[in-house]
């Protein structure tokens, strides 16, 4: 009979039967965020950045219909590399184990994953939320609803700017998903520092963040997620007049080529690339590494609170 369960990986399984700080990583971003060659040089990339921060990475991914917390580089290579890899959200999990398919987690079946192993902090780039449009489509990403239900902290800036944010803030807020800014009371629009909302609550250090991920635990009240929104300082955001005339085109092309669905977000990042030369590559580079760095250091403030803790 074949064995679906989640694998971990050495180095992770080590870490956490040690309690020592584990930082998940999604693998969408090497598959489908991100162009070959860059892909796989960032992601080892955003690892290095958690293990220079005092944290160990787990990156989690599907490799022939294993579920690995704490992907090897081999397997890092084949998801970043061969064609064919499929986005898996939650609800794909089981399917494509029980079909034996390279897949990629993302933020949505990341958290999941994570939390179901045992850890608590995440770190990605943006997270999916309502489409524009939604209102006749009713596309909204599954990151709303799993981190609704998920205990764990997730490092991001914000949602994506391609995104309805608005809608996307006000989902979050009945669903009772904590949304923190990281030292700022506004919320980050990904490629630009600042969305135009604001927020009620911010952390101002790692241990600050990780005094919130103790409290929603010792209270046992609040079993959803943790949103620390980490923005871009100004200076090293998306040209603002850049980023608003290629988002416009990007719509555009939306339409008039059907686009829709879990589709949308790789087709306009491609698009951003493009239109902007790199620039919102490199951009998007700095955010993740930048939110790796973050994730890590909570996660390195929740071990040590942990250990310092009463018995």
């Amino acid at each position: 009979m074949t064995n679906f369960h989640i694998s971990l990986g050495t180095e992770v399984a080590d870490a956490l039967r040690d309690g020592r700080p584990v930082v998940a990583l999604e693998s969408t971003i090497v598959s489908h965020g991100l162009p070959r060659p860059d892909n796989l040089r960032v992601a080892r990339q955003i690892e290095q950045a958690v293990r220079d921060a005092g944290a160990v990475p787990a990156t989690i991914g599907m490799v022939a219909g294993e579920l690995i917390v704490g992907l090897d580089d081999a397997q890092l290579t084949r998801l970043a590399t061969v064609d064919g890899v499929s986005k898996l959200s939650v609800r794909d999990l089981a399917v494509a184990a029980a079909t034996g398919a390279d897949g990629a987690t993302t933020v949505a079946a990341t958290s999941a994953v994570a939390a179901v192993a045992g850890i608590g902090v995440f770190a990605t780039g943006g997270l999916g939320g309502v489409h524009r449009e939604a209102a006749q489509t009713f596309d909204e990403s599954a990151d709303l609803v799993t981190l609704a239900r998920t205990p764990i902290a997730v490092v991001c800036a914000g949602v994506k700017s391609i995104l309805d944010v608005g809608a996307t803030l006000e989902r979050l807020e009945t669903l009772g998903v904590s949304v923190v800014g990281y030292r700022t009371r506004r919320f980050p629009g990904f490629y630009l520092t600042d969305a135009g909302f604001d927020l009620d609550w911010s952390v101002e250090s790692p241990e600050q963040a990780a005094d919130v991920l103790a409290a929603r635990r010792e209270q046992g009240v609040h079993s959803g997620g943790l949103i620390v929104a980490n923005p871009l300082p100004v200076d090293e955001q998306l040209d603002p007049a850049l980023h608003d005339r290629t988002l416009a085109t990007g719509l555009a092309m939306l339409a008039r080529d059907g686009v829709t669905g879990k589709a949308v977000t790789p087709f306009l990042l491609a698009h951003f690339h493009s239109a902007t030369e790199g620039a919102s590559l490199a951009v998007n580079v700095r955010i993740i590494l930048r939110n790796a760095d973050l994730a890590a250091r909570i996660a390195v403030a929740a071990a040590a609170r942990r250990t310092a803790a009463p018995a």
